[in-house]
């Protein structure tokens, strides 16, 4: 079994250019994760996006939100999404993805200047919607990939690119599957 070591914030720069490089309109869904239980992740080759629940299966309404004055899930959060070469990058391996704890992972341009809240994207039947609420890890984040990993997805470059993922909310139920083309709507 090969050991990974986390990657220098120097290790991780280097991989910002091919991050760029991502499709702006029309990408992929290279991997769809269920998380039916805390520290639980399934990998899914289809999934069901829904209106009331997110991703059918996922954790995501029982789990709840801290940003929410009742304890309640946040509606603006029901799906985490990552850029593929992000995480390809920061994770090394992609069996590793997965514990970025995002539910879809899409090879796309997800910054803040190519998806500003309110930018609507088709992925299977459904579509979604980029939310405001920023996406910037947690302590388990850090565990899995390293401070360096952390700090470089919240430096300034890194919001911009937004290399720790997005959030957004179903607006058409529908099903999904990996290797689905998503596109801007």
């Amino acid at each position: 079994m090969t050991t990974i070591t986390h990657l220098t914030t120097a290790e991780l720069d280097v991989g910002l250019d091919h991050i760029r490089q991502a499709p702006k309109d029309t990408g992929i869904l290279e991997l769809i994760v269920r998380r039916p239980l805390t520290e639980e992740r399934e990998i899914l080759e289809e999934g069901e996006l829904d209106l009331l629940e997110g991703l059918v299966g996922d954790n995501w309404g029982a789990r709840g939100s801290s940003m929410t004055d009742d304890g309640d899930a946040h509606p603006e959060m029901q799906l985490n999404i990552m850029n593929t070469r992000a995480i390809a990058h920061i994770a090394q391996d992609k069996d590793r993805w997965q514990l970025a704890g995002d539910q879809l992972f899409i090879d796309m341009d997800i910054s803040e200047h190519n998806m500003p809240p309110g930018t609507r994207l088709s992925l299977g039947m459904a579509i979604i919607e980029v939310t405001a609420i920023p996406h910037n890890g947690c302590k388990k984040f850090v565990a899995r990939f390293g401070l360096d990993a952390m700090q470089w997805v919240n430096s300034e470059e890194g919001k911009k690119l937004r290399l720790r993922g997005i959030n957004a909310k179903v607006v058409q139920a529908g099903s999904i599957s990996a290797g689905d083309t998503v596109n801007k709507v």
